[in-house]
């Protein structure tokens, strides 16, 4: 290790007859006790003439100190590669001049100072201005040849104003004696050679250490796994199903008319029923005797009278359906006037209160009147025992008008119109509901099919908890599977029927559960992944069979172990060994680093 030293400048009085005048870095070298071992030699610039001298000398010990003393300024003049050179390689910059030289430190201040500055090129080299001489305060010359005062003595102010000016050291030395130059300026250069071995050392431990940490073995890094597929689900179209279902007037039960039958109104009695009371009440559902509201009695008959012929239904159980529809007769005129905007409101789940205001205001266009059929609408559909406002039937609060639903109906006889016949049971069902919310299931029950004249109707290929479970959703647009394996069962239930938003919720919950499992868990499990992969593919459930075979390659390590991995096809294997996670170039890379680990290279030595 060596610290490099630039000495410019002159410290001899440039008009002083006394050439004997000690020179600054030599006599430090020659009385510091730290030097040792010194030689000096004389170097040129390319022109030839010397321009400084270079000593080297050990200090510290073993380091080596090179001192290139330069007293002229006029290298940067003449060679100004070989000066950039020099301050270039600097460790430390020493700039000296005599005190009584007011001309040379002039020259030094205007000219010399800029250049140096250029040279260093912000670079953070420590400076130390030494002004050395003792001021001499005599009377200077009158001649006009003596009146550039050339003898006037450079103050200390200006020394510090210079060394600000180069964020350098400023040091008085008033002789060249001992003190000056081994406590003083000796002590200063010493402790910037210090800072200098100092930052030296840091920076080669640094670079030590960036070169260990090259060449040492990184462990391997882990990339992230593959993304997997989102399934988006699909929205809820129960009440636009139910809107369809009036609309098409399949399976219709009721027909309403006004008092002179010129017209006809066809609607469900299992739609009807299902928000309320008062039709409960008209079609036999519950008795007169039960009802909990005189007030609602009283109105169901006011309002509505089976037509004469037609029997009161003294028990709502299943009947053919060559049966023709229940014929009531609307005794309000009004009310029967506005009887299919009513209807579109209840089959579009009759929270859409303002559009009825609307619709009744415009067909009306009678206040008193429009004002009269919806009171009338809120008592049909009003809870017995409460009272209603008009606060009530927003949109947003209608529902809470009334306590029943498609729910209460669902596998009881009550009005069913059909029964199904899976593993030795029954199960009752409305074929208004089947039709309005399966596709398969309306064409089954008013096609040319045996179904669409039997009361009976088998079903095969599925369990009776599944059936029921696929026959809830029809009816509360809900479901709440018991497990993997039974929304599994669902979801094939779901494909054969043709309820595809049904078979994307049975997908969700399935991945939420797999998602959800711990790796130790999903490692013990008897539950057949690939079986599942196996059963979505073979019924036609491409979004959860693509998100299987991601979720297998994701936890690669875990499935490759079980014995279900080898019934992959040759296709599913080759995607899987593809989007494995983590990978086969991983695996190597970690067995690598832990071969270098665990090797004799990497055992410590105890000194």
């Amino acid at each position: 290790m060596s610290v490099n030293i630039v000495a410019l400048g002159n410290e001899r009085d440039g008009f002083s007859e006394d050439n004997q005048q000690p020179n600054l870095i030599w006599s430090y070298l020659g009385r510091s006790a730290l030097i040792s071992q010194i030689d000096s030699s004389l170097s040129a610039s390319h022109v030839g003439n010397p321009v400084f001298t270079e000593y080297q000398a050990c200090v510290f010990g073993n380091v080596r100190l090179v001192v290139h003393d330069c007293p002229v300024w006029d290298i940067f003049d003449s060679d100004w590669y070989t000066s950039c050179r020099l301050i270039g390689g600097a460790d430390i910059i020493v700039i000296k001049y005599s005190v009584n030289d007011k001309t040379s430190f002039q020259e030094l201040k205007d000219s010399y100072v800029p250049l140096v500055k250029k040279a260093l090129n912000h670079c953070s080299v420590p400076v130390i201005i030494s002004a050395i001489g003792a001021r001499k305060n005599g009377v200077p010359c009158t001649c006009p040849l003596c009146t550039s005062d050339r003898r006037s003595c450079v103050t200390t102010s200006e020394g510090v104003q210079l060394a600000k000016e180069l964020g350098a050291t400023y040091l008085e030395l008033h002789t060249l004696n001992d003190f000056y130059i081994q406590k003083y300026f000796g002590g200063v250069l010493e402790y910037f050679m210090i800072q200098s071995l100092n930052q030296k050392s840091s920076e080669k431990m640094k670079k030590r250490k960036k070169t260990q940490k090259c060449r040492r073995v990184q462990p391997p890094q882990l990339e992230q796994p593959e993304k997997m597929p989102i399934l988006k689900g699909e929205a809820s179209h129960y009440n636009a199903d139910l809107h369809n279902l009036l609309c098409c007037c399949q399976c219709a039960d009721v027909a309403f008319y006004p008092e002179d039958l010129s017209t006809v109104v066809e609607a469900h009695k299992i739609i009807l029923c299902s928000v309320s009371h008062l039709f409960m009440l008209l079609f036999g559902v519950k008795s007169p005797s039960g009802a909990h509201d005189a007030s609602v009695v009283q109105l169901a008959q006011s309002l509505f009278a089976l037509q004469a012929g037609d029997p009161f239904p003294s028990s709502p159980r299943a009947v053919p359906p060559c049966v023709p529809p229940v014929r009531v007769v609307v005794k309000d005129s009004v009310f029967c006037s506005c009887l299919p905007d009513i209807l579109h409101f209840i089959y579009s789940g009759a929270f859409q209160w303002e559009r009825l205001e609307e619709d009744i205001r415009k067909k009306l266009k009678d206040p008193d009147k429009t004002e009269h059929v919806l009171e009338k609408v809120k008592c049909v559909l009003k809870t017995p025992g409460k009272l209603n406002t008009v606060k009530d039937c927003k949109s947003h609060q209608m529902k809470r008008l009334y306590n029943t639903s498609l729910r209460l109906f669902f596998n009881t006889p009550v009005l069913a119109d059909v029964i199904f016949k899976i593993q030795g049971a029954t199960v009752p069902a409305h074929r208004a509901v089947l039709v309005a919310r399966c596709e398969v299931m309306a064409a089954m029950f008013n096609g040319n099919y045996l179904e669409a004249n039997s009361i009976q109707v088998p079903v095969h290929g599925v369990s009776k908890d599944t059936f029921l479970s696929f026959l809830e959703y029809l009816y509360t647009d809900s479901c709440c599977p018991a497990g993997i394996l039974q929304a599994m069962s669902l979801l094939v239930c779901a494909e054969m029927y043709q309820v595809m938003r049904l078979q994307h919720i049975c997908e969700l919950y399935i991945i939420t559960q797999l998602q959800s499992m711990p790796s130790r868990e999903l490692a013990s499990t008897s539950l057949s992944i690939v079986g599942l992969l196996k059963k979505a593919k073979f019924h036609n459930s491409d979004c959860l069979s693509t998100w299987l075979l991601h979720f297998i390659a994701t936890n690669y390590l875990i499935f490759s172990q079980k014995p279900e991995f080898q019934e992959l096809s040759v296709e599913e294997r080759n995607f899987v060994e593809m989007h494995r996670w983590p990978s086969n170039l991983y695996l190597k890379q970690l067995a690598e680093y832990r071969n270098y680990i665990h090797s004799q290279k990497c055992h410590c030595t105890v000194m």
